[in-house]
């Protein structure tokens, strides 16, 4: 009965997660061919670049963005981002 649970629970988790994407981070020649659809900010203080890259990741996932790009940033004790949104 167990077995049975445990299958049919990771048959579900796997279903829900292959459903789930990720904003690409592209480059000006990537989105030259792309149509904007907005930008995002991020910000924090004494985080990391990888931080930044999934502030972004989210903020483009919530605004349904396939792909961002990073037009601004700025790095110090404190760093703020800003990305271009891509459909």
């Amino acid at each position: 009965m167990k077995i049975k649970t445990t299958v049919s629970a990771l048959t579900i988790l796997s279903v829900l997660s292959f459903g789930a994407f990720a904003a690409d981070s592209i480059n000006a020649d990537q989105a030259a061919n792309r149509q904007a659809i907005g930008t995002v900010s991020v910000g924090a203080v004494g985080s990391s670049p990888m931080d930044m890259h999934q502030m972004l990741d989210q903020k483009a996932q919530e605004q349904g963005a396939s792909s961002y790009r990073i037009i601004e940033a700025r790095t110090g004790k404190s760093w703020h981002a800003t990305a271009e949104l891509y459909k």
